[in-house]
């Protein structure tokens, strides 16, 4: 992508996603995922209904009137980005492609993360670690990963779910807050490490998917060519068989992973490139306030 072109792209995105992120999403994240404990504050005068452990006893002693002990949560908190650069995200029949709504995703969480002062990092993956990029602060480090969310260029085409689910689950000492973003078009095989890396992070599954991934029309005999072996064949569409065999493929596909996320107790949303993401995340982040 031209320097000129991608400049352009990463200040459109950063536009619609902040706004997003400031008008939209500020109250939902900041409940959605709060903090890991409660901070001392101050201390203040004993109101009815206040709970008596929290009775500061060296202070009323001093004042000879009860003082309660006052905390504030935590909120910094360490965000992760696991974000899947495979072959396959580079498909788009209806809508935007997947890359562009995936960077979308990410720059509104990313920009919402650092509105409560949250540090957000990095990892990009295919069947390896691609690039790493470190949890920091700041506008700045949000705008590069804008860029690379648009422009950078894998080394694989291949997919493994499991690796960045490994790889945060040995890099990464202090607990965090980790988005998987893909498409899961994967084996089932990373059923494990999501267990694992669950079990020592709160991990969060977004897929972004295109509906031509779930159903072929009947537009004849096409040719397909797969974005991740680098193979082309051809493709009978008029035949019910085949449309049947792929919305069959499909929906196992789906039921798997759904099931694998279930069992790990991950959250879990599904956004198509042709819908409103807003919407999903929103409906998402109140689930989790909720509980």
């Amino acid at each position: 992508m031209e320097a000129t072109e991608l400049l352009k792209k990463v200040r459109k995105i950063e536009i619609k996603t902040r706004g997003l992120s400031q008008n939209i999403f500020a109250g939902e994240y900041h409940t959605a995922f709060k903090g890991r404990g409660m901070t001392f504050s101050e201390v203040r005068e004993y109101q009815y209904g206040d709970d008596i452990r929290d009775i500061d006893w060296n202070v009323t002693a001093r004042h000879n009137h009860p003082y309660v002990k006052v905390y504030e949560e935590e909120r910094e908190l360490t965000v992760m980005l696991m974000v899947d650069v495979s072959g396959s995200r580079l498909f788009g029949a209806v809508g935007e492609i997947k890359r562009e709504i995936m960077a979308e995703i990410a720059a509104t969480i990313a920009f919402s993360a650092i509105q409560n002062n949250d540090k957000i990092g990095v990892i990009f993956f295919s069947d390896r670690i691609e690039k790493f990029i470190p949890p920091q602060k700041g506008k700045k480090h949000i705008l590069f990963i804008i860029r690379e969310l648009l422009d950078f260029k894998p080394e694989s085409c291949f997919t493994d779910i499991s690796v960045p689910l490994k790889f945060i689950t040995d890099a990464l000492k202090k607990r965090s807050t980790a988005f998987l973003i893909s498409d899961f078009i994967d084996s089932p095989d990373y059923h494990t490490a999501l267990s694992v890396a669950a079990n020592k992070h709160d991990i969060i599954g977004l897929q972004v998917y295109d509906k031509r991934d779930a159903q072929i029309p009947n537009i004849g005999l096409i040719r397909v060519f797969d974005l991740e072996t680098q193979k082309e064949r051809w493709l009978d569409t008029s035949s019910k068989k085949v449309r049947k065999t792929l919305g069959k493929w499909w929906y196992e596909r789906q039921q798997t992973m759904t099931e694998i996320l279930r069992k790990c107790r991950v959250d879990f949303c599904s956004v198509s490139t042709d819908e409103d993401y807003v919407k999903s995340l929103i409906a998402l982040f109140q689930k989790r306030g909720i509980r």
